[in-house]
């Protein structure tokens, strides 16, 4: 059998049987265990919480209203007469150009119409995941490296890497900052690169950040411009979040920065490109809308032919042009969206309080960076991952530690809040009120009892002191009964 399974091996390509994909990650397996026991509030009230998904349904009914206020729209119709025809025989990478001007003003509008966008410098993709690969297709050679900001999307381990063989090499921010980015910071980054024979070829962000949910300064803005003008590299603004930003201050794309730094017809304006998306602005992951924006004509005309790998539908961008030029839709849902995931921050943010666990100050997103180093057995990952199985077996909520993330700091774990109704977060936060307690109640339990018992022997002492919440189940050990 072993002779067999290595013959099958050698006929696949090293892609095919790498293990780089970053699937193993503790990201991707925490929504693993979610899905062989999900939540259900009347079949399965007892099972995993989903705070592991960014994703926006806070404003479905905004979309369905005005579905059902447009039926043409939605049944593939101009003017009452059907186009379905025309639609399922198109099929021109370079898009819809009534889509494509639709979603340009929309990304302005977003931005408070500071910046406009050109359509024709626009590139659609089958979401935001093919148009950061693209982008690294069409900007490093493999082995080449790009720098990014910690903590970072766990998915850009897959994104960036897998298929291109582009490295990350990170820029290790700190919570005595707040994880803001510093020049010291891009430095150490770079020369990190260097050392280890990497060819820097740019610097990749996402603005408002994930996890962090915060937008990028000013201040870090200029900072990071300033580098790559220096530094002769080209920047990734991925801006996916622009949409959600819920409170100031308010959100500044690189485009309005470049413009103020009157950088047009210079290199660096052709080394900055910005990502967009629909999935959560518009909560629309599945409709799988992406976009990448550069001033380069050439990474434009490379990027489009590369798009023929990953389209979109000519339906989906016939529906979304419609409602997109709907301006008073758009006006209306960008506040309400906006409005709506402000008062389900502050529910969580308030509920976690409750159960004396803070959150990083965040203003946009769909999750918070939340604070859990002080329920840590030791400042170390490993304790990391001991109180995260805690967290998805016995507490029943999926969210993701921060080393999925590359955080420096072991204790910070992301969770999210715009993919469940208001009563399965209010039921997450009694649950982790009540592992708060059990576990505070152990503690000052086993601390007594190691003051009464002082006189017995260190050994005696020692098993006392161990909590009786002992996380019994190992993740590998769960996985083996899958």
């Amino acid at each position: 059998q072993k002779r067999g399974k290595k013959t099958k091996t050698k006929m696949l390509s090293r892609k095919a049987t790498c293990n780089s994909h970053g699937q193993d990650s503790s990201y991707f397996l925490g929504w693993q265990e979610y899905e062989k026991n999900p939540y259900d509030e009347v079949r399965n009230p007892t099972g995993i919480i989903q705070m592991g998904l960014a994703e926006n349904q806070l404003s479905f009914d905004l979309l369905e209203s005005w579905l059902k206020n447009n039926p043409d729209a939605a049944g593939f119709k101009r003017d009452g007469e059907s186009i379905f025809r025309e639609l399922a025989l198109f099929q021109d990478y370079h898009g819809l150009p009534a889509f494509k001007n639709a979603l340009v003003e929309f990304m302005a509008e977003i931005r408070g119409n500071n910046v406009k966008f050109d359509p024709s410098k626009l590139v659609l993709t089958a979401g935001a995941t093919s148009a950061n690969e693209t982008l690294m297709f069409c900007l490093a050679e493999p082995g080449d490296a790009f720098l990014l900001p910690t903590p970072y999307y766990p998915g850009f381990d897959r994104d960036l890497k897998w298929r291109t063989g582009v490295e990350i090499v990170p820029i290790q921010c700190h919570s005595s900052n707040n994880f803001r980015i510093t020049e010291s910071a891009l430095e150490e980054a770079y020369q990190q690169a260097e050392k280890q024979n990497l060819k820097v070829k740019g610097v990749l962000v996402t603005n408002p950040s994930n996890p962090l949910g915060t937008t990028l300064s000013m201040h870090e803005l200029n900072l990071l411009l300033t580098f790559i003008d220096s530094k002769g590299i080209h920047l990734i603004s991925d801006e996916i979040y622009s949409g959600t930003v819920f409170s100031s201050p308010n959100f500044i794309s690189i485009m309005e920065v470049l413009i103020q730094r009157n950088y047009m017809n210079t290199e660096v304006w052709k080394r900055v490109h910005i990502v967009f998306s629909l999935s959560k602005d518009l909560g629309l992951p599945g409709f799988r809308v992406g976009a990448l924006y550069s001033n380069d004509d050439m990474v434009v005309a490379a990027a489009t032919k590369m798009s023929s790998f990953g389209l979109v539908s000519s339906q989906t961008q016939y529906l979304l042009s419609a409602m997109l030029s709907d301006k008073e839709f758009t006006r209306g849902y960008i506040y309400e969206n906006q409005k709506r995931l402000k008062e389900r921050h502050e529910m969580l943010v308030q509920g976690l309080e409750e159960a004396g666990i803070r959150c990083l100050k965040s203003n946009a997103s769909l999750f918070c960076w939340v604070d859990m180093r002080h329920l840590l057995s030791s400042k170390s990952f490993e304790a990391e991952i001991e109180l995260w199985k805690k967290i998805v077996y016995s507490v029943g909520l999926n969210i993701s530690p921060g080393s999925s993330c590359h955080c420096s700091e072991p204790g910070w774990f992301r969770v999210c809040f715009a993919n469940m109704s208001e009563e399965t977060l209010n039921l997450a936060m009694q649950r982790i009120k009540a592992f708060i307690n059990t576990t505070t109640t152990t503690t000052d339990s086993t601390a007594t009892n190691n003051n009464q018992c002082h006189h017995r022997s260190n050994k005696n002492s020692r098993r006392k002191s161990v909590t009786k919440w002992v996380f019994r189940l190992s993740f590998h050990g769960r996985e083996s009964e899958r």
